[in-house]
């Protein structure tokens, strides 16, 4: 079994991992690479495999960095299926005909300027026609349901508490006696966020990916309540400086919970009177099939509808769906909340809203997630103080701040504590999606917390997957760290009654499983 790191090696995004066995070529996730202009070209080169080997696709969630290059894989010969959860289907449908779109009008534009220099015209890498074709490929599947695809070959897709409809990977390969599992966290997501789950607790792996898109940091404010008062701070500061605040925000599931918190401070009459402005068509649509999933929400969410409070609705909540409409925003000098995409500045309506507000002293530009290396968002909360946007050097004089709290990533203690819960350690472990100090900073940490070296791979680098355990053997180590971790508990709490009860019963298992394995051996043998 081989495993290749096409995507989030050497960089954050494009996340993409081929999975080879004896009898199936599997693919996770196949993103857009997004920051910087050198690696954004990555999404314009032949993908490096034949598309028409891969047998299917396992997607982890919608961002358009694990799912953007979906489209160039059919338009390129793919004929598999793409397998995902039904929430994480549906927002494909929105996303990634809006992602051709977009290319589509950017490519309009370098090329207007290309015709009038006499240089080469080129190509979208997809159109938004292109990405509709592409969504015939899609199935849906539930949340812990176990498939079997490929010969000896089975995949379960796990809440990751990152997204709507976000998953973490179980996928079993058989070999004989033995079985490999790999476990692919996705983005694994952050605590205590709105509408998710928290992420899915594993037991065992014998290979693991992980993210470490936090992995050298530990987010500034983890309490709900105080993250809100932040927000409220930074609304308020805005208000009474007479300007707009600007929160740049992806479609899915940033926008949602800024809207989240925003219904919760408005329920408790904290809100200055702002009109909040959410400036996308497709954050509209996304909030829709946010509306049509709520078997994915959290408790609290449930529970919240249930006595008939909707956190979607607000009174002064308002949908940009025009042009026409978001050039109106643009000619209100202040006392406006306006949400509107990319969340790192690189695209879409906020870069209009920037280039309005920007150089405006009384306005804010507030950022709630994480910003990549080269891009627009970056740079701002770096402290360039002119920048170009839309072909229009623009001075910076509106007070830039970062919520890192809202962020929908794990940080470096839950990526840590979230590797400690495994019974079983991954004899190898990969870390990706990551900037390299971010990258090493966590690999130094699983070094010194949990004992397990991981290794940072390269981009297009290609491991051989050491075979898994037995299942006698997996049993027996899991057994093993059970019994330490209750050996543990139980030193600051003696019941020395109950620990000899348990450990007896721990004794006995082991037994067990001794036994059957002979038993099974001597059948073989007959």
């Amino acid at each position: 079994m081989f495993l290749t790191f096409y995507g989030a090696a050497d960089t954050v995004t494009g996340s993409c991992f081929m999975v080879e066995s004896a009898k199936c070529r599997i693919l996770v996730d196949c993103g857009m690479f997004q920051g910087s202009k050198e690696i954004k070209q990555r999404n314009y080169e032949p993908l490096p495999f034949p598309a028409r080997s891969i047998d299917y696709l396992l997607l982890t969630h919608a961002h358009i960095d694990h799912s953007g290059l979906i489209p160039k894989l059919v338009k390129s010969g793919f004929k598999g299926r793409i397998i995902a959860t039904g929430c994480t289907v549906d927002l494909c449908g929105a996303l990634l005909p809006d992602a051709g779109h977009i290319q589509e009008m950017e490519v309009e534009r370098i090329n207007r300027k290309a015709r009038r220099a006499g240089k080469p015209l080129i190509q979208p890498i997809y159109t938004a026609d292109d990405a509709l074709a592409s969504l015939p490929f899609f199935d849906a599947v539930d949340y812990d349901e176990e498939i079997s695809l490929c010969p000896n070959l089975r995949v379960k897709f796990r809440d990751a508490g990152h997204i709507l409809g976000s998953a973490l990977l179980e996928l079993w390969i058989g070999d004989n006696d033995h079985e490999t599992k790999f476990v692919f966290s996705g983005d694994l997501g952050n605590e205590g966020r709105p509408f998710v789950k928290d992420p899915t607790d594993l037991w065992e792996a014998d290979c693991l990916v992980i993210e470490s898109t936090y992995g050298d940091r530990l987010h500034q404010v983890a309490n709900p309540k105080e993250l809100q008062q932040k927000l409220h701070d930074v609304i308020w500061q805005t208000y009474r400086k007479g300007g707009n605040l600007l929160i740049p925000a992806f479609a899915v599931e940033r926008t949602q919970d800024i809207i989240y918190d925003l219904f919760l401070l408005a329920r408790e009459n904290k809100l200055p009177p702002m009109d909040i402005w959410v400036d996308s068509p497709l954050a509209a649509q996304v909030t829709s099939i946010f509306a049509s999933h709520h078997e994915c929400y959290d408790q609290e969410t449930i529970e919240l509808i249930a006595n008939g409070e909707n956190p979607l609705e607000m009174p002064n909540l308002k949908f940009s769906q025009s042009m026409e409409d978001s050039q109106m925003l643009n000619r209100i000098p202040g006392g406006m909340i306006i949400i509107a995409g990319s969340g790192m500045c690189e695209a879409g309506r906020i870069r209009h809203h920037l280039k309005h507000n920007l150089w405006r002293p009384e306005a804010t530009v507030l950022f709630v997630g994480y910003q990549a290396e080269g891009t627009l968002g970056r740079r701002l909360l770096e402290g360039e103080k002119d920048v170009r946007i839309l072909g229009e050097e623009i001075c910076v004089r509106a007070d830039i701040v970062n919520i890192d709290g809202f962020s929908a990533h794990a940080d470096q203690d839950m990526l840590v504590d979230w590797i400690k819960g495994f019974t079983v350690l991954p004899q190898q472990l990969f870390i990706v999606h990551g900037e390299p100090v971010a990258q090493h900073a966590l690999r130094d940490r699983l070094i010194k917390d949990v004992g397990i070296m991981g290794i940072i791979p390269k981009w297009r680098e290609t491991f051989s997957i050491t075979r898994g355990r037995t299942p006698h053997d997996k049993l027996r180590q899991a057994t093993a760290g059970f019994w330490a971790k209750l050996e543990n508990y139980l030193a600051t709490k003696p019941e020395p009654e109950s620990f000899t009860e348990i450990m007896a019963k721990v004794n006995e298992l082991e037994r067990l499983i001794a036994s059957h394995q002979e038993k099974g051996e001597n059948e073989q043998a007959g």
